[in-house]
């Protein structure tokens, strides 16, 4: 399995947020994580990314464990995290945001000719390749974190609530660049509270509830997202 969660356990203090938490990702799809606030979805994200310690359990990666390897390295296995919130280096230009994405990577000459095939492919920041990140709408920004992850050249991407705050209009605009990024090959893992947005996107749905998974369907089990639905919604 291309990423294998496995009985995962993580606390905050003495808080228990994730309590056992099995899931398989399969390559090439668009898994989306479902679930309301406290659920354990961003937790799960940073967990796989590195940036937490589990208590217990095990994540594979390819067939690595990496449960306990460092965030940084992490990234050169090809594994890139967009958390919430529009985090960019708002001092910095698009560009030097861009380079920053690849800050992990040696050849200089192909991260030149990848940062212009990323600006080619979002013509929203070649207009702005020059200007601050800071001065940037919030749909710029949002495309602007994603390519930047992009740079890392993962084969994995974990996604924080990418339309979190944006208008409908743009909603749309990340959807579309999300599904362009599926189809260049690259697996995601989405966690969205927007449950449209989420299962237009997923191949696959987990639902989270209080720290395990209490649901998981395919998208074309129509009855199975029906009981997601019912079970996100509380009804």
């Amino acid at each position: 399995m291309f990423l294998s969660v496995r009985d995962l356990l993580v606390n905050y203090g003495k808080l228990e947020v994730l309590k056992g938490v099995s899931l398989e990702i399969e390559e090439g799809k668009i898994s989306v994580l479902l679930g309301a606030n406290g659920s354990g979805k961003s937790t799960l994200l940073k967990t796989i990314s590195g940036l937490y310690r589990p208590i217990a359990g095990s994540i594979w990666f390819q067939d690595r464990r990496i449960d306990g390897v460092s965030p940084h390295d992490i990234v050169r296995l090809g594994i890139a995290y967009v958390p919430e919130g529009k985090r960019v280096l708002t001092t910095m230009t698009v560009m030097e945001n861009l380079e920053m994405g690849a800050y992990t990577r040696k050849n200089k000459r192909e991260i030149v000719r990848d940062i212009e095939a990323i600006c080619e492919h979002f013509p929203v920041l070649e207009q702005k390749r020059n200007e601050k990140s800071g001065n940037l709408s919030g749909g710029e920004r949002q495309t602007l974190i994603i390519a930047r992850a992009l740079m890392a050249k993962p084969r994995l991407l974990l996604l924080d609530e990418p339309a979190q705050g944006l208008s409908p209009l743009l909603v749309k605009e990340i959807a579309d660049i999300i599904t362009g990024i599926s189809r260049d090959g690259v697996t995601i893992v989405l966690v969205e509270h927007n449950l449209r947005l989420g299962l237009s996107l997923a191949h696959r749905v987990y639902v989270l509830e209080n720290g395990i998974i209490a649901f998981q369907a395919k998208s074309t089990d129509l009855s199975g997202v029906e009981y997601a639905k019912r079970i996100y919604l509380g009804g």
